[in-house]
């Protein structure tokens, strides 16, 4: 006589999942991080690695404490990234850039073509490696690197027939 398998699977429905834990979840990385969109993000790369890892849960009581697990450990890279990556808002560095000297600069930046204004401002503003641009935007190292230097030229340029 064959048993049963009575675990629980994570492809059974991850609406199912949502609706038991979400609630729990949100609360919980909104209380350990404090910011409702980075709590947001804990909960779908909780969801994302539940669906990911597909475990089998022997009750749902031990699908419940991996949730909370995982979204806890989500949660605390989150805090760690910010830590390490202290960011500046767009619109508040637009409007420092406003009340400052260096407002001209900032106005001539924000021509530049998308894809050397991104890299430009990650560098300088968010101060990402060029190996951590790269992840970001999915080019090589090397593409960052012009990029910058293309970006910077392009500034200069702007700068000087715009601002002088």
């Amino acid at each position: 006589m064959q048993m049963k398998d009575t675990s629980v699977r994570p492809t059974d429905s991850i609406e199912r999942v949502m609706q038991t834990y979400g609630n729990m979840l949100f609360r919980l990385c909104l209380a350990k991080i404090g910011n409702e969109c980075d709590a947001e993000d804990a909960v779908q790369e909780t969801m994302i690695s539940y669906l990911r890892k597909a475990p089998r849960f022997t009750d749902s009581e031990h699908e419940k404490a991996w949730l909370i697990k995982v979204a806890a450990n989500k949660c605390g890279d989150i805090v760690r990234y910010r830590k390490r990556h202290q960011a500046e808002d767009i619109d508040e560095i637009g409007e420092i850039a406003e009340h400052t000297q260096n407002s001209d600069i900032f106005d001539a930046l924000m021509t530049l073509p998308d894809k050397y204004r991104t890299v430009l401002l990650l560098y300088y503003v968010e101060e990402y490696t060029t190996g951590e641009i790269a992840k970001i935007i999915g080019k090589t190292a090397s593409a960052v690197k012009m990029r910058l230097q293309k970006g910077r030229k392009m500034l200069v340029d702007v700068y000087r027939k715009e601002y002088l």
